[in-house]
């Protein structure tokens, strides 16, 4: 019987089943539980859930009134080009916060460190754009005013080739009770109001520079800058806003400058507590 015992080869695995049988049944090895939250992690939990799911509606709200600007346009009037359309700032502005936002919302809501990591870097770039920005503009105050020009010198231009930008130039006009940029005769370069067009519109204005753009108080005339172009400055005086939007659109602009930097310093505050509490849940994590 002893002949018939055979040696078997020695093997790694034998030494590796042994010590994990060893490791199981050792009451010595100690496994340390997964920390507990204090009630304050849970806290900030709940609140960057909340927070981004604020901003995730508001992002999907700004997405969708672009979109919707966008199809009730389409095709676009004119030929213009997709890439000229105020309506695509809100859908990218809209699609990269929603983005963001839902990074964030379900990075917080797992627990997963790549989503997390994905929003602070996200947030983190917005506010230093942001600051670049503010910086840009502090310096560059001149060109901006040239860029502000131009900018209204092209809206005089594709008026009625552009629904949206015909309702902010009425706006515009309408509210700070002026016309054209320098005076109401730079209306002459729409090829549109032109006094060599063909058009009813020819050698006129729009209604939005009329002194009374109602009729009887009530009734909108969409007539009553028909021919002031026409007409002399003072007859014209009596009737239109003569005076540029450039100016007054600039006067108003720094009337507003203190409200204008206390928005961009809160949208900067939201921003960086998103930050701190996605750092938060990080360290938690």
């Amino acid at each position: 019987q002893a002949s018939r015992l055979v040696e078997l080869p020695y093997s790694s695995f034998d030494e590796d089943d042994d010590d994990n049988e060893d490791t199981e049944h050792d009451p010595g090895v100690w496994y340390p539980d997964p920390p507990k939250l204090s009630p304050f992690s849970h806290c900030v939990r709940y609140l960057a859930i909340l927070w981004n799911l604020l901003f995730l509606l508001l992002g999907l709200l700004a997405l969708a009134l672009g979109v919707w600007g966008l199809l009730a346009k389409s095709p676009l009037p004119g030929g213009l080009p997709l890439g000229s359309d105020p309506m695509l700032l809100f859908v990218l502005a809209g699609l990269a916060a929603s983005t963001v936002s839902l990074a964030g919302c379900l990075g917080t809501l797992r627990a997963n460190p790549c989503l997390l990591r994905f929003f602070l870097g996200a947030v983190l770039a917005f506010g230093g754009l942001q600051v670049l920005g503010g910086l840009l503009l502090l310096l560059a105050r001149r060109r901006l005013r040239d860029a502000l020009r131009d900018l209204l010198l092209l809206c005089l231009l594709r008026y009625q080739q552009d629904p949206d930008l015909q309702f902010l130039v009425d706006e515009v006009q309408r509210s700070l009770q002026c016309c054209g940029l320098e005076s109401y005769r730079d209306w002459e370069s729409n090829p549109y109001f032109n006094c060599s067009a063909p058009g009813v519109q020819a050698c006129g204005v729009p209604a939005s520079c009329c002194l009374q753009p109602l009729q009887n108080g009530s009734v909108p005339n969409a007539q009553c800058g028909f021919g002031a172009l026409a007409l002399e400055a003072a007859v014209a005086g009596s009737l239109l806003n003569v005076g540029g939007c450039g100016a007054a659109l600039g006067a108003w602009l720094r009337g507003q400058a203190g409200l204008i930097a206390a928005g961009a310093i809160t949208l900067l505050l939201l921003e960086a507590v998103g930050a701190l509490m996605a750092l938060r849940v990080l360290g938690d994590i």
